[in-house]
């Protein structure tokens, strides 16, 4: 079934509109969907809607909600930090960790960060990631809407984090736990987790100070170094695999 997105859908409406350009190409234009065909709508609450088109005009389509699901939030909530890498495109880190399953991505520049973007640079990397996380949840058949955060530096983070219930910074030094040991030992209260990824080089040791003074547990990895996207999709694929509902 194709599925559309609308950030707002009232629960209590019989009519919604779909305006946003690009998808009313898609529907109109690609797939040539036509009126009492039926479509998956959600939004950005995560809820899921099965709606019969009703209308099909140039600036808009109508869709008639037909069943409602609304959103069943289970296993752990998790956001990703991720410095913005070198070598790898920020752009796969995004589309493979809203396949995986993660609430929130960050996009993080650290101390060692080599990609430098200027504030119009981050506002459209923002919103070209918030397509690509969009896109990723419609193939993968997800209902939970990925917030893409706008770029955020180290410092500013650590110190406007809210409340998590498990908070990790993989890292090739200090004194490390693994994950299998940190999920054996608090198994069902982790209900929200956030994991820092570092850029190529790690973070700085004052960086892993800072976050450890915060709160977070360094992370061993295991024996290799992992490339930034690797190490990204390792931990969610991990988390999202042993989150217990």
């Amino acid at each position: 079934m194709n599925r559309f997105y609308i950030a707002i859908i009232n629960p209590l409406d019989k009519y919604v509109n779909l305006i946003d350009p690009l998808q009313l190409h898609h529907l109109r234009d690609v797939l040539r969907i036509k009126p009492k065909e039926v479509v998956g709508l959600f939004d950005s609450l995560s809820n899921e809607y099965i709606a019969l088109v009703a209308e099909v005009k140039e600036d808009l389509v109508k869709f008639e909600i037909k069943e409602k699901k609304l959103a069943q939030k289970s296993g752990v909530e998790l956001t990703v930090a991720c410095a913005i890498p070198k070598n790898v495109k920020m752009d796969d880190i995004v589309d493979k960790l809203t396949q995986i399953g993660v609430a929130c991505i960050i996009p993080l520049e650290t101390q060692r960060v080599v990609v430098k973007l200027d504030q119009a640079k981050k506002l459209e990397k923002q919103q070209r990631w918030e397509k690509i996380s969009l896109s990723a949840i419609k193939q993968s058949q997800r209902n939970q809407f990925v917030e893409i955060k706008p770029v955020t530096k180290f410092k500013d983070l650590i110190f406007k984090l809210g409340e998590y219930d498990l908070k990790l910074i993989p890292t090739l030094a200090d004194n490390r736990q693994t994950l299998k040991s940190i999920f054996n030992d608090l198994g069902q209260n982790i209900k929200s987790a956030i994991v820092l990824i570092g850029p190529e080089g790690d973070f700085t040791p004052e960086e892993v100070l800072l976050a450890k003074s915060a709160g977070f547990i360094p992370v061993d990895l295991g024996p290799g170094v992992l490339r930034v996207d690797t190490a990204a999709i390792a931990v969610a694929s991990f988390i999202k695999l042993n989150e217990i509902d």
